[in-house]
C-alpha cells in the first residue's frame, strides 16, 4: 500500500504560477506522474518522470509551461505550472501504478 499526499493548489490568476508536491509514503519501482480532471471531463494525463534519471514525458498542453521533478530522498514529487491558463483549471492527482492521492484543485481566472 502506497499512501499518496498532495498539497500546493489553489486559486491564481491567468498567467501567473503555483507548484504542486506529492509525497509518497514509500518508495516503489513505479514512476510518478500527475493527471488532471476538469469539471465535465475525463481525467487526462499531464506528465510523468521516472524516478531512475529523472526523464520526463509531458503532455502536449503543457509542455513548455509545466515542469515535473522527483525527490527521491524525500519519495516526492513536484509539478511547477507557469503561464496557466483558465483551461488549467481542474482538480490535479498524482499517481503511482495503482496508487491516487486525494487530489488538489487548482482554480484559474481569466
Amino acid at each position: 500500500q502506497v499512501q499518496l499526499v498532495e498539497s500546493g493548489g489553489g486559486l491564481v490568476q491567468a498567467g501567473g504560477s503555483l507548484r504542486l508536491s506529492c509525497a509518497a509514503s514509500k518508495r516503489t519501482f513505479i514512476d510518478p506522474g500527475w493527471y488532471r480532471q476538469a469539471p465535465g471531463k475525463e481525467r487526462e494525463f499531464v506528465a510523468r518522470i521516472r524516478w531512475s534519471d529523472g526523464s520526463t514525458v509531458y503532455a502536449d498542453s503543457v509542455k513548455g509551461r509545466f515542469t515535473i521533478s522527483r525527490d527521491n530522498a524525500k519519495n516526492t514529487i513536484y509539478l511547477q505550472m507557469n503561464s496557466l491558463k483558465p483551461e488549467d483549471t481542474a482538480i490535479y492527482y498524482c499517481n503511482i501504478g495503482q496508487w491516487w492521492g486525494q487530489g488538489t484543485q487548482v482554480t484559474v481566472s481569466s
